[in-house]
């Protein structure tokens, strides 16, 4: 199987970027929650199971819950998520990367097998993904009020949907993909 499909952290959104997709028209987020875990499971098989990672592990829940939820209310109890789907989603994603900075964080889980050699890289890792991470997290916090925003100010929505979050993330995966690179030669300049 192709590296890079293995552990890149993109993989790993899928499930959340189908929700969002799927979930932005009315009555839709039950339906995008379901095809959220179905593609959770399916890449979860398809990579091999690389390892138990917490974006699996809090998507899976997550979704799990937003369908149990949606079976169990009324329709009239889950108007809210039709129009909070994105708040709660993205607000979810930023509690998990900020708490997993406590611990692992988790784009740690992403990074190539022996990532980290010597104990310079060690250091200069650990940092990484802990810069890497809580990018992250203010970027879910950020979608999080945009979707908010978008929800309670519905002439924003062109703005707060598309404009905005469009540049952030793209903003952010460009940071994903460069900042390690930069990263690791400043650390190793400096060690050597």
């Amino acid at each position: 199987m192709d590296e890079w499909f293995e552990r890149s952290p993109f993989i790993g959104f899928v499930p959340w970027i189908i929700y969002w997709v799927v979930a932005d028209g009315p009555s839709t987020w039950m339906f995008g929650a379901v095809c959220a875990v179905i593609a959770t499971l399916i890449m979860g098989v398809s990579a091999g199971f690389a390892g138990l990672r917490l974006l699996d592990v809090v998507t899976v829940v997550f979704f799990a819950g937003v369908t149990v939820a949606g079976l169990i209310l009324g329709a009239a109890d889950r108007d809210w998520m039709d129009t909070y789907a994105t708040t709660l989603s993205s607000g979810v994603l930023a509690v998990m990367a900020l708490a997993s900075l406590a611990f692992e964080p988790f784009t740690a889980q992403y990074a190539p097998a022996g990532a980290a050699r010597k104990d310079w890289e060690e250091a200069a890792f650990r940092r990484t993904n802990q810069v890497l991470t809580l990018m992250w997290a203010l970027v879910f916090a950020l979608i999080a009020v945009l979707g908010f925003l978008a929800a309670t100010s519905p002439s924003t929505v062109h703005v707060t949907k598309a404009v905005i979050l469009v540049v952030v993330i793209i903003g952010a995966v460009g940071m994903t993909q460069t900042y390690p690179v930069r990263a690791r030669e400043k650390a190793r300049q400096k060690a050597g």
